[in-house]
């Protein structure tokens, strides 16, 4: 089974913070004295209200905890201040990204001085944060040291078009993934089975060009790319790689070969699959795919047009 593929051309404040650290020793320091005064109770009683005590201090730093972060959040863009802190000369917050667009303080207008907040800092090292990304359904909570790392590779982030080039800005989760492709991108072609053949046309047109065709098999969805790039001095290259509409656990589930066979002549490339969590653009950075040269292209190509095998297999 094939199909032509038409090439595309790429077109709070530092008080509130220790005012609210400063309650949760209070609260403890009562408790304390409390249980001290009712000393003549019985022993049932005792262990009745240490266990009462025990929960409720277990909610109580609970919600404390959601009260701190709460405090970190820039009235900017509502992400939050993490260190290093800075605040304007009456101790409001402004995370660093927006404040570098201001030139004072959104919440009193004042002057946006490089006074660092320790009493900030401090608490933040105590907070676990949110994972940015728990509107799309993590539930982690982190130190603000791990927060980055974490967001980078969440499973939970949102998944950016997959189609090549930089004209598509949509991101959502993954169950919308086929939807957006179906409704935006019309042009791509979908054939079904674990066997088919990814005919690219003109593959002679200058500069850089994409092609793209969706597999449908095992019940998934996988996205065949392949790209030309001009490298330098007029030379070019192919970069052929086949995605999977999934994460990167469902991916470890296949893999995939691509073959250009005419003439007397094999080529063949074998791998599993990227995620389009991950994209291609990492891929042919580091040239882990289908990678050849337009001489080479030429050897197997009919008329200026490239017939690529492609079959995806479960591992």
């Amino acid at each position: 089974m094939s199909n032509k593929i038409n090439p595309k051309r790429r077109e709070p404040t530092a008080a509130a913070a220790v005012a609210a650290a400063t309650a949760v020793v209070a609260t403890n320091t009562s408790s304390s004295t409390g249980s001290s005064s009712a000393g003549n109770t019985s022993s049932a009683n005792t262990s009745s209200s240490s266990s009462s005590s025990l929960s409720s201090a277990g909610g109580g730093d609970a919600g404390m905890s959601a009260d701190l972060t709460s405090l970190f959040e820039c009235p900017v863009c509502f992400d939050y201040v993490l260190p290093p802190i800075l605040q304007c000369s009456s101790g409001h917050l402004v995370c660093v990204s927006c404040r570098s667009k201001l030139t004072c303080c959104p919440t009193c207008r004042g002057p946006l001085a490089n006074i660092r907040n320790l009493a900030m800092e401090k608490v933040a090292s105590n907070v676990k944060f949110p994972c940015k990304h728990s509107g799309y359904g993590c539930t982690a909570s982190l130190v603000y040291t791990e927060k980055t790392e974490h967001e980078e590779t969440c499973e939970c982030r949102p998944y950016l078009c997959p189609c090549p080039g930089a004209s598509c800005k949509w991101q959502g989760p993954l169950d919308l993934v086929m939807q957006h492709l179906m409704m935006s991108h019309k042009s791509i072609t979908t054939l079904q089975g674990e066997d088919i053949v990814f005919l690219a046309t003109d593959i002679n047109l200058p500069g850089a060009v994409d092609w793209v065709m969706m597999q449908s098999c095992f019940g998934h969805h996988f996205m065949l790319v392949l790209e030309k790039q001009e490298k330098y001095d007029g030379h070019q290259q192919f970069f052929a790689i086949v995605q999977l509409i999934g994460s990167r656990k469902e991916a470890e589930n296949f893999v995939y070969r691509l073959e250009l066979n005419g003439n007397r002549r094999r080529l063949t490339w074998e791998a599993m699959p990227r995620s389009i969590h991950e994209g291609v653009a990492s891929a042919i950075l580091n040239s882990d795919c289908l990678v050849f040269d337009t001489s080479i292209a030429q050897l197997f190509a009919d008329n200026g047009n490239l017939g690529i095998n492609v079959t995806i297999s479960l591992v």
